[in-house]
Order: C-alpha cells, then sequence, then structure tokens
C-alpha cells in the first residue's frame, strides 16, 4: 500500500494523474515477487497491500490469464508468472550498461577468486544485475535480479554515501530491519558509517548481511546519478589484510576501467 501511495504521490507531483488500478496492479506483481518461492494466499496479498478482497482477486484472474501470474489447482495460492521473467531478462538484454560491466565483473572475479557483483540502486534495494561465483569454494548463489536492503550490503552503502540527507532518508526504509545480528538498524549508526565510507572510498558490510562474509563495495558513476556499484564477497576464513587490500584495488581498477569506456562510448549507451 505504501509503495502505491508513493507512486501516486510522485505522479501528482509531476503534474500527471496517476492510476490506481495500474498502481495496484504493480504492486501485486511486487509483493509476489518478494515473496520468491513463496506462493501466496488472497488473502495474504490483501493484508500485504491493504487492499479489498474483491479488487485484488479480480486482478489476479487476470495476471493469471495473461500469464504474469500463476496459480495452483484449486487457485487459492499464487506466485510470479513467465511473463515477468521474460520481462526481466529483456532488460537484463537490453541494458547497455550491462554489456559493458559484465566481462569486467567475470575478469575481477577469476583474478581475485572470490565472488564479484554489480547492483543497482532502486528505492531502497540493491538489485543484483550480475554475479560471477568464486570457483574456490561454494556458497549460496546470489541470482540475477535478487534484491536486498541497500543499507545491509557493500553495494548499497557504496551508493547511499554519495546521497546527502534527504537523498538518503528518500532510500531507506521506514524501518532498518536486522538481517543477522550485525546489521545496522539505528539510522544514525548507518549516516556515520556512510561517512567513513566517503572517507576511505569504499563500503564495508562486516556480516551485516550475511553471517561469515566481509564484503567491499565502490561505487561505479557511470550513469547521471550514482546508482550503480560493485562488491566483492569474502568468506571471513579466506580473508588476510593482504587480500584486502587487493580486493579493494581490483575493485577500484575495475571501476575505474568501466567508467574510461563507458565515458568513450559516449551517447551510443542512451
Amino acid at each position: 500500500m505504501a509503495q502505491q501511495t508513493a507512486a501516486a504521490g510522485a505522479a501528482a507531483g509531476n503534474g500527471v494523474r496517476g492510476v490506481k488500478s495500474a498502481a495496484r496492479t504493480v504492486e501485486v506483481l511486487e509483493v509476489l515477487a518478494a515473496r520468491g518461492n513463496e506462493p501466496v494466499t488472497v488473502r495474504e496479498l490483501c493484508d500485504a497491500m491493504e487492499a479489498p478482497r474483491s479488487s485484488v482477486y479480480a486482478l489476479l484472474r487476470t495476471l493469471t490469464e495473461l500469464g504474469w501470474v500463476r496459480s495452483d489447482s484449486t487457485h487459492s495460492l499464487y506466485s510470479i508468472g513467465i511473463r515477468a521473467l521474460l520481462a526481466g531478462t529483456t532488460y537484463l538484454d537490453t541494458d547497455p550498461l550491462l554489456q559493458v560491466v559484465q566481462p569486467h565483473v567475470d575478469q575481477v572475479s577469476r583474478q581475485l577468486e572470490e565472488t564479484v557483483h554489480y547492483g543497482r540502486l532502486d528505492r531502497t534495494d540493491i538489485v543484483y544485475l550480475a554475479t560471477h561465483q568464486s570457483a574456490a569454494y561454494e556458497r549460496a548463489r546470489n541470482r540475477v535480479g535478487r534484491r536486498l536492503p541497500a543499507y545491509s550490503t557493500s553495494l548499497g552503502k557504496a551508493v547511499l554515501a554519495h546521497f546527502d540527507d534527504q537523498e538518503l532518508e528518500a532510500h531507506l526504509p521506514p524501518v532498518l530491519t536486522p538481517l543477522t545480528p550485525t546489521t545496522i538498524t539505528s539510522r544514525e549508526a548507518l549516516r556515520e558509517d556512510l561517512a567513513v565510507t566517503r572517507e576511505r572510498g569504499y563500503a564495508i558490510d562486516d556480516e551485516e548481511n550475511t553471517p561469515g562474509l566481509r564484503c567491499f563495495g565502490v561505487a561505479l558513476p557511470i550513469r547521471s546519478g550514482i546508482t550503480d556499484a560493485l562488491s566483492c564477497s569474502v568468506p571471513l576464513d579466506r580473508l588476510t589484510p593482504e587480500h584486502e587490500r587487493e580486493i579493494i584495488a581490483a575493485l577500484r581498477s575495475t571501476a575505474d576501467v568501466t567508467l574510461q569506456i563507458v565515458r568513450g562510448l559516449g551517447g551510443l549507451l542512451g
């Protein structure tokens, strides 16, 4: 419901009348996408959206018929449909910046023998657009399209560190919910962490998102307004001061090379 209200407010602020049914349709898809592999009931959707059952059920029927939502045989459980996958892959296939960044993500990951990510800020979350997994150890895969709170990741904090207080607040949820015991949950503590990030030039996620992992992130100023970043995730038992310095140097070098390529291409990237 908050997202729908925010969307309507943004439209009104631009002098454009928002379409409530369109906003509610998008909200249905976003709630389902956020649940991942967990199907939801109509009641759960109504509660999440603060919307009447009749409206939600009508939307679900239409979206199911069109392939954006799928249901079980009893039409009591719903999840994201195949059309959403097609839309997501099209975004990845047509993003010109991703085509530039992906080879460098792969290269630096092989060089460091660690997992490297490329992500983009979307409201309060970081969305993973590219990942190259380390071949040196097994870990849970960070799939492309995964969303995590920006405040709890090195990718997100590398971007948030470039914002003033007003911009920062626009990209934080009302409550900073802990993902681990070390997640920063105080706005004051987060601002202090971001100030340190600005000073040293890179962000650190110290088991704030996943226990046993430390992540380092650098911003990629390749768009108008900084929204993109690179990060490297390292199991603590593999991390030494020397390896940490190597990781930070490699991320900075990769960011510099990527920026030079993007500037060289100029308007070709749109």
